[in-house]
C-alpha cells in the first residue's frame, strides 16, 4: 500500500468571513414579457460576460457622452450574417465614427447594394473553378478605384455606389458611410478577394488606394483616447492594422492610453486577443473579449447601448 498525506492538521475557517466572488446581488432575475428592455437588461447577471458586455456598453456610452470617438473594425462575415443594419443605425445615431474593413466586405457590401443578396456556395463552386468569377462584382470594384484614384479604397466604393444609386443602397455600408462624411477603409491583402484572380485586377491602384486607407484609419486611431475600438469578426487582417496604427500614432506623441478595447467572435483567436485586447490597453484603459455568435452578440450589445443612451438623455 502507497503511503498517504496525513490530512488530520488543515486548518479551516468560517464561510460568514471569507470573501467571495459571487452574490446574490449578483444573480439574474427573471425576465417577465410585459417588462420594458431596460427591465431586461437589468435581469442580466452582473456576473462574467454578462457584467462585460454592460460594461462595454457603458464605456461606449461613457465615450459619446465625453464627446470621444467609438470606432468600428470588422470582417465581412458580418456582412453575410445581416448585420448591415444594425451597423447603419449605429452610424445614423452619431454611435460609431469610423469603420474599417477587410477586403472581403467590399464584395459583400457591394453585391448587396446592386441585388439585395450575396455569399457565393464556395463548396459547389470551387469544384469547376467558377468560384469568384461573378462579372458585375468585379467590374464595379475595378472602376470604382480607377476612377477614383486620388482617394482611398472605402470612399472610391462608397462614392462609386451613392454615384450609381444602386435599389439597395440603403443597406450599404459604405453608401452610408460615404452619405454621412464618415470614414470607412478598406485593408486588403493581395491575393484573398475574388477580384484578385480577375485580369483586370490592378494591384497597384488597389494597394496605393489601400495604403490610402491606412492613413485614414490611424488619423481615427490617433483620436482614440478615451474612445473605444471594437474588433467585430476580423482574427487576423483588422487586429494587425489595428496595432501598426496604435504604434504609428503613439510613435507621432499622440495620447493613447485611455482606450477600451474589444474584441467580439464566437472563437477568440490569437491575434484579436494579443494585438486588440491586451497590448494596446497595456498603458492603461481595458481589454474585453466577448464570445458568441455575430447574429446574437451585436444586436444585442446595440440593444443596451441605445438603452443606456436614453436613459442618460432623459436624466
Amino acid at each position: 500500500m502507497y503511503p498517504v498525506l496525513n490530512n488530520t492538521n488543515i486548518k479551516t475557517y468560517s464561510l460568514f468571513e471569507r470573501e467571495s466572488k459571487v452574490r446574490l446581488s449578483d444573480f439574474g432575475k427573471p425576465f417577465n414579457v410585459s417588462d420594458d428592455f431596460n427591465a431586461f437588461v437589468s435581469s442580466l447577471p452582473n456576473i462574467l460576460a454578462a457584467k462585460d458586455l454592460k460594461d462595454v456598453a457603458k464605456a461606449v456610452v461613457g465615450a459619446k457622452k465625453a464627446g470621444k470617438k467609438v470606432v468600428l473594425g470588422m470582417g465581412a462575415h458580418v456582412i453575410k450574417v445581416g448585420l448591415s443594419p444594425i451597423i447603419i443605425d449605429l452610424m445614423k445615431n452619431g454611435i460609431i465614427d469610423a469603420i474599417a474593413m477587410n477586403g472581403a466586405s467590399i464584395i459583400h457590401d457591394t453585391e448587396v447594394a446592386i441585388v439585395g443578396h450575396t455569399s457565393e456556395d464556395v463548396t459547389k463552386e470551387i469544384k469547376n473553378g467558377s468560384f469568384g468569377m461573378v462579372k458585375e462584382t468585379t467590374e464595379f470594384l475595378i472602376k470604382a478605384v480607377k476612377e477614383n484614384d486620388s482617394i482611398g479604397l472605402g470612399e472610391a466604393v462608397g462614392k462609386a455606389l451613392c454615384e450609381q444609386n444602386f435599389e439597395y443602397n440603403a443597406f450599404s455600408l459604405l453608401a452610408e458611410a460615404y452619405r454621412q462624411k464618415i470614414p470607412a477603409t478598406v485593408h486588403i491583402a493581395i491575393g484573398t478577394d475574388i477580384i484578385h484572380m480577375h485580369p483586370e485586377f490592378d494591384g497597384a491602384a488597389f494597394g496605393r488606394a489601400s495604403y490610402q486607407d491606412f492613413l485614414v484609419f490611424s488619423k481615427s486611431v490617433s483620436e482614440l483616447d478615451g474612445g473605444c475600438y471594437i474588433n467585430l469578426g476580423s482574427a487576423v487582417i483588422m487586429p494587425e492594422v489595428f496595432l501598426k496604427a496604435v504604434s504609428l500614432v503613439r510613435n507621432l506623441g499622440y495620447p493613447l492610453k485611455d482606450i477600451t478595447t474589444v474584441n467580439m467572435d464566437f472563437i477568440q483567436h490569437y491575434r484579436p486577443v494579443t494585438n486588440v485586447v491586451r497590448r494596446p490597453t497595456l498603458e492603461g484603459g481595458k481589454g474585453f473579449s466577448l464570445t458568441g455568435h455575430h447574429e446574437i452578440m451585436l444586436p444585442l450589445l446595440c440593444a443596451i447601448i441605445k438603452n443606456y443612451l436614453k436613459d442618460e438623455q432623459n436624466g
